[in-house]
């Protein structure tokens, strides 16, 4: 840490004198060789000095690793990947590193997924916060940390995390390795929930979902061939209907050109629908950003909490319907949106594909088209 501090000083001192050099241009013709003189002599200070320094620190001041040391290395790798518990390594912003197998089976998601993307998008949104607090403190160097927290798609299970700093070779920060056990601190232990990684589900499952999603199509396809056609309005409000249950658990319909109105709002309940009903679309960014660039968004554990607005109570509306996975599809009409579908899956229930993303948008090309086209 101290050669670090070191080279630190260095490079600001470095970054102090190139300031000056880039004021000196000024001087008058006369003395610009010894400007340049000095500009030479600190590109060679980086290059015979700062650039070696930091090549050794980045390295860990082992320029070579022994084949000892890779052994070692390919053996703990292996221990992580074959650990029985769920365990993931991520940064102090929560950003996955590394995810072994038990912790793909236990969180349903691949590891390729997983890196590169925050843990706590995971998670459910209550508990976000006070998870990436707790992995930034650990990360900091302030000891080992335990909270309980729940999986956004299996939001009654009780998780147990512990968090501990670690320092694997090659990683330039200190990273913080999660611990997932199921149950809640002082609780007795209750089994793993039931998801398993894509890699596992049978060939069966993928034909059924694939035959259901036929289904939905032709079923959409045969409303859109019948009365009333031209009608926007209406033509949006049948296919809502259709989509909504067996596809999605949420259909959101806003229709219009400059501006857009809410036309149809499907939900759980009729409560629920209600309170969304009289929102105005403007105040989703979701769907003015999807109307505006004419480009569906597939979101899977949504990041933005506020992305389709708030409740007239103020709560944002996808952690009040506990949204798991979204679809906004623009309605486009000779290359401009006139409204947008905007459909949420909830809960547990298993996220959007790409297939049927792809599917959804081939669909509201059919709808934009029902709703202009007259008999």
């Amino acid at each position: 840490m101290a050669q670090t501090d070191e080279f630190g000083e260095e490079l600001v001192d470095f970054v102090r004198r190139v300031a000056e050099l880039k004021a000196a241009r000024s001087v008058s013709e006369g003395d610009l060789p010894t400007v340049l003189d000095a500009a030479i002599f600190e590109l060679d200070h980086v290059a015979d000095q700062l650039w070696p320094w930091y090549e050794q620190l980045s390295s860990g001041g082992q320029p070579r690793t022994s084949s000892a040391d890779r052994q070692e290395h390919h053996l703990l790798r292996g221990v992580f990947q074959r650990f029985p518990l769920p365990v993931a390594l991520v940064d102090r912003e929560t950003v996955v590193r590394r995810l072994n197998f038990a912790a793909t089976s236990f969180t349903g998601v691949r590891a390729g997924y997983a890196t590169g993307r925050p843990l706590t998008g995971f998670l459910a949104h209550a508990d976000r916060a006070a998870f990436r607090t707790q992995a930034a403190a650990v990360a900091r160097g302030e000891g080992d940390r335990s909270l309980t927290v729940h999986l956004q798609q299996h939001p009654s299970v009780p998780v147990h995390t512990t968090l501990t700093a670690v320092r694997p070779s090659g990683e330039p920060h200190t990273t913080v390795l999660v611990v997932l056990q199921p149950g809640a601190l002082g609780a007795p232990e209750a089994p793993p929930p039931t998801a398993r990684p894509a890699a596992r589900v049978p060939d069966l499952t993928e034909t059924t979902l694939h035959a259901a999603l036929t289904d939905l199509q032709e079923e959409m396809t045969t409303a859109l061939l019948t009365p009333p056609r031209g009608d926007r309005e209406a033509v949006v409000r049948r296919a809502a209907g259709i989509l909504h249950t067996r596809f999605a658990d949420w259909v959101v319909a806003d229709t219009g050109t400059a501006r857009l109105s809410r036309t149809t709002v499907l939900a759980p309940s009729r409560k629920e629908a209600a309170a969304l009903t009289a929102q105005d679309p403007a105040t989703c960014p979701l769907v003015t950003e999807t109307a505006r660039t004419g480009s569906p968004s597939l979101q899977i554990r949504p990041e933005n909490p506020d992305a389709f607005g708030r409740t007239k109570e103020g709560a944002p509306v996808l952690i009040q319907a506990n949204v798991t996975s979204l679809l906004c599809v623009p309605l486009m009409t000779e290359g401009e949106a006139q409204g947008t579908l905007t459909l949420f899956r909830c809960g547990a229930r298993r996220a959007f594909s790409m297939a049927e993303a792809k599917a959804m948008d081939t669909m509201s090309r059919h709808i934009s088209l029902a709703a202009t086209t007259t008999r």
